[in-house]
């Protein structure tokens, strides 16, 4: 992989991991037109590079709120952040369920342009009854809605299903805040993928195969175009436009399954 390659695929990562356009799916259709395989064993230290820069610009970004949980995990009474914490740990249950038993069998039988995209065409949907949708406003989520918004986080395991874009339809159609439900959204990811990423390094995954140079170039594209579509998002999201990113994934989604057929 070379410099360009890194810079290109951070970008996508980066824009991706927060837009409802799915970043696995995205990523999969970028290394396929750069002819890189981003799961082949040279190129998982890159993959998890990526992860980790948007992980980072999602504290930053969210750095407030970050840490008023923080400060709040240690209190010794029982409040409004510890609640929170909970709420996001009952949301990680069914993921972590999925990405421990069968994380690689998805991977395996459904990493291939045709599925991504059926399942951005899936996204399409999904964020179009969202847009539409009128339900009531709730102040807070709820730990039914928490564990419901999990679920739809690991549904979208698949490749080519909107991480954000299925968990934020899925609390918007809960009748959650807007505002709510993209932070949550944004908030409950992180621990996941610093969980796999743990894994994969006890597994002996995250070592050589990428040079410093493509590997750092990667790293700080997909940081500074993380903070800026994270920010953005936040923005769409209580604006309650996502029934343009709903058009993009159908346009994507028929591109994708058109190239597959044809």
């Amino acid at each position: 992989m070379d410099t360009i390659q890194a810079i290109i695929l951070g970008l996508v990562q980066g824009l991706t991991e927060f837009l409802p356009v799915s970043s696995s799916g995205h990523l999969q259709l970028a290394g396929a037109l750069l002819g890189t395989d981003l799961e082949a064993e040279s190129n998982l230290t890159f993959s998890l590079t990526l992860h980790a820069a948007t992980v980072l610009s999602t504290i930053v970004v969210l750095w407030r709120e970050v840490w008023r949980l923080v400060r709040g995990v240690f209190s010794t009474r029982y409040n409004e952040e510890q609640a929170y914490i909970l709420k996001i740990v009952l949301s990680m249950i069914p993921v972590g369920v999925v990405g421990l038993l069968l994380m690689e069998h998805i991977e395996e039988a459904f990493s291939s342009t045709l599925v991504v995209g059926i399942m951005l065409l899936v996204t399409a949907v999904l964020l179009t009854f969202a847009y539409y949708a009128k339900p009531r406003k709730r102040e807070e989520i709820s730990y039914r809605d928490a564990f419901i918004i999990g679920l739809a986080q690991a549904a979208a395991t698949m490749p080519g299903l909107s991480r954000s874009g299925t968990t934020i339809a899925t609390g918007l159609l809960l009748g959650n805040r807007k505002e709510s439900v993209a932070q949550f959204s944004f908030l409950m990811v992180l621990p996941p993928i610093l969980g796999n990423t743990l894994l994969d390094i006890l597994k002996g995954d995250f070592g050589g195969g990428v040079e410093m140079v493509p590997l750092m170039a990667g790293f700080v594209t997909a940081f500074v175009t993380g903070c800026l579509a994270c920010k953005f998002m936040l923005e769409i999201v209580k604006r309650g436009k996502l029934i343009w990113f709903a058009a993009y994934c159908a346009v994507v989604g028929a591109i994708a399954i058109a190239t597959y057929i044809l």
